[in-house]
């Protein structure tokens, strides 16, 4: 399976969790605690926006003709403790969202094509988990993308694929009802082929304003998912650690599994649930409602 984190909130540079936690995103790359495997070195990418400018009002990212502002991407094959390229990247972007993921294989070929996060547009998409016997029902699942987006999917993953069909289902106008949509999808195939509990999923997805985040899995057992607590409440119980006072009160992180032993820091995602971070108000929902609605 794989790692990653999802940030939100004030503009900080990518080293801060990457590579300055006690149990950082690139100690997970050797050091998993909570993942079906210890080490994750099959690729590792990053995906953000820039700062946000008084006079845009807006992320001046790199825009297409079309004026969609898109997020980069850095994406490489190599294990996430050895790039040395990323490590100097970490240490000179900042960003207000940002993601991050170290990949290890379930089966697709390493290549930087299948290296996450992926991008469409002003979206990106990560994942960890998997569609258990994935190449039995690859042929049907993407018989079900909408052809226009056919041309754009680049890569060999489950991963990829589940974010081309969300899209296909309307992932640009309401996430949760799409993603909903998706699983659906790969549960209704996977039943024609015989497949028992096909999908194993925590997801993560931004339009670069907003991320939407999901915990599910088709035997309820999922894999770990942590938000962080406010940083308000964190400068009240660890006075000592002076970072939490710089954070706006909004600043949130979500991870495959916690970046240190801090008391109080981390919160558990619950089983079978979606949430957004987003200006004002985040929410965290049950996922139950828009699967009921996807089946019915």
């Amino acid at each position: 399976m794989c790692r990653w984190l999802a940030y939100y909130g004030s503009p900080i540079l990518l080293e801060e969790l990457l590579y300055k936690p006690e149990h950082s995103l690139i100690d997970q790359s050797r050091h998993a605690r909570m993942g079906v495997e210890t080490l994750n070195g099959d690729g590792v990418g990053v995906g953000w926006f820039p700062e946000v400018t008084p006079a845009t009002r807006s992320f001046p990212g790199s825009a297409p003709s079309d004026g969609v502002v898109t997020p980069a991407l850095f994406r490489s094959t190599g294990p996430a403790w050895g790039d040395m390229n990323l490590k100097d990247l970490a240490g000179h972007v900042r960003s207000p969202l940002f993601f991050a993921h170290i990949r290890a294989s379930t089966g697709t070929p390493v290549q930087q094509t299948n290296v996450h996060p992926f991008r469409h547009g002003r979206w990106m998409w990560m994942h960890n988990g998997a569609i258990a016997r994935f190449s039995e029902l690859k042929r049907d699942l993407l018989l079900t993308v909408e052809p226009a987006l056919l041309p754009d999917i680049q890569g060999s993953t489950d991963s990829e694929l589940m974010f081309y069909l969300a899209l296909t289902f309307g992932l640009e106008d309401d996430p949760f009802t799409a993603v909903a949509r998706m699983i659906h999808l790969v549960e209704v195939t996977a039943g024609k082929h015989g497949v028992d509990n096909p999908l194993q999923m925590t997801v993560a997805t931004s339009d670069g304003v907003r991320i939407w985040v999901f915990r599910y899995s088709t035997e309820a057992r999922s894999r770990s998912l942590f938000f962080s607590t406010s940083p308000e409440t964190l400068a009240r119980l660890h006075p000592e650690v002076p970072v939490f006072t710089h954070l706006s009160p909004e600043t949130r992180v979500v991870v495959s599994e916690p970046l240190g032993d801090l008391e109080g820091a981390w919160n558990a995602v619950p089983e079978t649930s979606c949430g957004v971070i987003q200006p004002g108000e985040d929410e965290l929902l049950s996922l139950e409602p828009f699967l009921a609605a996807a089946r019915s």
